[in-house]
């Protein structure tokens, strides 16, 4: 019979033949270690939606909307790359979303944002 290892640490394991940690600790710090690259670029990509997320929502709306420019949007440090989904109208008009709130591009670098009832 062959003697089984921890996956992480290597101890000696004892009981159960489908077992592959030695213990909790082992089993989270091996998966952290296996997942650690994937889970960087989602945490990366989640906080930059996060901070887009805020900044849509520091705009006070009336009835549901804001008006405010390119500009602005960008010395908060807005990334246009970032939505989570998009919403076009029976009209055409697309508007941009990043959870519930979103942004309508209007002429000459002016913006509608709006959040989603």
């Amino acid at each position: 019979m062959t003697q089984r290892e921890c996956l992480e640490c290597g101890t000696k394991l004892l009981g159960r033949i489908d077992q592959k940690y030695c213990s909790d600790h082992c089993r989270n710090a091996y998966n952290n270690r296996l997942n650690r690259d994937s889970k960087n670029l989602l945490r990366n990509i989640n906080n930059k939606l996060r901070k887009n997320y805020r900044i849509l929502g520091s705009f006070p709306l009336k009835e549901g909307k804001a008006k405010t420019t390119k500009m602005r949007l960008l010395d908060k440090g807005f990334d246009f790359e970032l939505i989570t989904n998009l919403y076009t109208t029976k009209k055409g008009s697309t508007y941009y979303f990043v959870y519930d709130m979103g942004y309508l591009p209007l002429d000459n670098d002016y913006y509608m944002i709006v959040k989603r009832e």
